[in-house]
């Protein structure tokens, strides 16, 4: 009861923060707006007929080990991705850099005594981490868009975001200049990269007036003839991710969302469960993909390791020639 009360003031924040004076709201490509709010997730919560597994209980299962930081400095290592958790992703490619929705909170909330906690501890000190070219940021969640990571980076790099979203940002002191908002399917060049909003299927909110009033992104990177693509937060359809494989091509290293899917029937519509995921896989034409959204904020009803174990699972029963694996938090995977 102590949590409900907690979730209920975090609920009652959240009637007051993050208003937004646009007029314009946005929407998926094959779905009708998505109508929740926190009060229908405390519902779902305390009165559904879910079983909620205790994930802070089953946290010391999560793989996880300290970022080699002397690794990411090695300028000769190759191509490095290392996981940070959730949905971060530090990319080191020949002469570039770049990082996805950074999250270095303790709880992903509008405030610091409530909301969903790390269920481990930072595998890093964000000021090891390397310069970063630019940041993608998916949609403006807090377990996606972190105002502590923001202030870390400052005007230090370039922010990527979706449509809508730029003006959170200039809020935070970000400089216009440093700040590119695309529209789906809108491209920008960064040096020698080439950086896509791409669709996916989800909503945004900071607070219960700012309901999509900001867009959301998968983002694809072009550099030096290779493909990276970023799906963000995403629910399923088979439409959106077909048209990325074919105007994109293959697809080298996808990072796709495997968790937070349960209760079912609350969580379809904007968060793939691992079939789908892996239908998402798929229809990009990944070489390689690497699973996130789990293991690091206890965000829905399902045990903390049942993503990458049934993602194991039904990977090695289909024998795919293009492979699906997920990492040890704050491992770093060296490509070639």
């Amino acid at each position: 009861m102590k949590l409900f009360v907690k979730l209920l003031i975090l609920a009652a924040v959240g009637l007051v923060i993050a208003c937004s004076s646009s007029d314009k709201e946005y929407q998926n490509n094959h779905l009708e707006p998505i109508a929740k709010n926190p009060f229908k997730f405390l519902y779902v919560r305390f009165f559904g007929d879910t079983k909620w597994s205790d994930q802070a209980a089953e946290a010391h299962r999560v793989p996880r080990q300290d970022v080699d930081v002397e690794l990411l400095n090695n300028s000769h290592a190759g191509t490095k991705v290392t996981w940070l958790g959730h949905s971060s992703f530090l990319v080191q490619l020949p002469e570039l850099t770049f990082l996805t929705d950074p999250v270095f909170s303790e709880r992903v909330s509008p405030v610091s005594f409530a909301g969903p906690k790390r269920l481990v501890p930072l595998t890093f000190n964000p000021e090891d981490l390397p310069s970063v070219d630019f940041v993608v940021i998916s949609h403006n969640h807090y377990d996606h868009l972190d105002k502590k990571a923001i202030e870390h980076f400052g005007n230090s790099t370039h922010y990527f975001v979706p449509e809508g979203l730029g003006v959170w940002f200039e809020k935070m002191d970000i400089e216009p200049s440093n700040i590119t908002e695309l529209p789906w399917w809108g491209s920008q060049q960064k040096g020698e990269a080439l950086v896509t909003a791409t669709p996916s299927q989800h909503w945004s909110a900071r607070g219960l007036f700012d309901r999509n009033k900001s867009h959301w992104a998968s983002w694809l990177i072009e550099f030096n003839g290779k493909r990276y693509w970023f799906a963000g937060d995403t629910g399923y359809n088979p439409y959106d991710f077909k048209e990325i494989g074919e105007r994109a091509g293959e697809i080298d290293l996808a990072f796709i969302p495997i968790g937070a899917y349960s209760p079912r029937g609350f969580m379809k519509d904007q968060h793939v469960n691992v079939p789908e995921a892996i239908k998402v896989h798929q229809d990009v034409k990944a070489k390689l993909s690497i699973g996130m959204h789990w293991g690091t904020y206890p965000l829905t009803a399902e045990p903390v390791m049942e993503p990458a174990e049934l993602l194991e699972d039904l990977s090695s029963k289909q024998a795919a020639s293009a492979p699906f694996i997920t990492m040890k938090i704050g491992e770093t995977l060296v490509m070639d």
